[in-house]
C-alpha cells in the first residue's frame, strides 16, 4: 500500500477522536525510516492536501501540527495551502492561526464521522 494511502488511513481514524497529532508521533505510528521521515511524511500530506482540494473537501492533513510550531501546523502547510488556492496571508502570522483553526473544525466534523465515503 502507497504511504499516501497508509497515511490518510491513520488520519481517518485519528480524526474520529478530534484530537491532532504531532509529525513525529504520526511518522512514527506509520513506522517511517530514515533517513528523512519528516520529510516523507509531508511529502505524503501536501499530496493529500491537493487531493482534498481537489475534491472539495476540508484539509485532513490539518490534524498534523508541530510542538516547535506551538500546536500548528508547520509552515510548508500553509505554503501549500496558497498553492492549492485554499488559504491567503502570512504562513507565520495571525492569518495561518485562524485558517486552521477553521480547517481543522470543519476537518473533524467532515473527516470524524466516520462515514466518509472516498
Amino acid at each position: 500500500m502507497m504511504l499516501t494511502d497508509r497515511l490518510r488511513q491513520h488520519l481517518v481514524k485519528i480524526a474520529q477522536q478530534g484530537q491532532p497529532i504531532t509529525y513525529q508521533a504520526l511518522a512514527r505510528r506509520l513506522d517511517l525510516a530514515p533517513p528523512n521521515t519528516i520529510q516523507q511524511l509531508t511529502t505524503a500530506l501536501e499530496h493529500l492536501m491537493e487531493e482534498d482540494a481537489a475534491a472539495e473537501r476540508p484539509l485532513i492533513a490539518a490534524l498534523v501540527v508541530s510542538k516547535s510550531a506551538g500546536g500548528l501546523p508547520r509552515q510548508g502547510f500553509f505554503e501549500c495551502a496558497a498553492r492549492i488556492g485554499c488559504f491567503e496571508g502570512d504562513a507565520l502570522g495571525a492569518e495561518a492561526a485562524r485558517f486552521h483553526a477553521t480547517e481543522f473544525e470543519k476537518m473533524v466534523a467532515f473527516w470524524g464521522s466516520g462515514d466518509v465515503g472516498l
